[in-house]
């Protein structure tokens, strides 16, 4: 099961990404190129296969993905808590 993306969890991901989205994304693509190689190949494989812009296309996947990455830590922890 998915983790639940709260809104406090869009609010930070959205502010970091309006900060600088071009800087946003880029660091994106580095930190899952290290992180989960194979989901960053599929992004950038149907970015490419796409006729929309493969930027926007990448920089929605990539904020999804920070936003569930954020909801499982912090979810995790919670569940961990009570398995103590």
């Amino acid at each position: 099961m998915l983790p639940i993306i709260t809104e406090e969890h869009k609010s930070t991901v959205f502010t970091a990404i309006l900060d600088d989205i071009h800087s946003w994304r880029k660091s994106m693509i580095h930190y899952i190129k290290d992180e989960n190689p194979e989901i960053n190949q599929a992004i950038v494989d149907i970015a490419s296969n796409t006729d929309l812009d493969p930027k926007a296309v990448a920089l929605g996947a990539y904020m999804v993905y920070k936003m569930l990455e954020i909801a499982e830590a912090e979810q995790g922890s919670v569940v961990e808590q009570f398995l103590e």
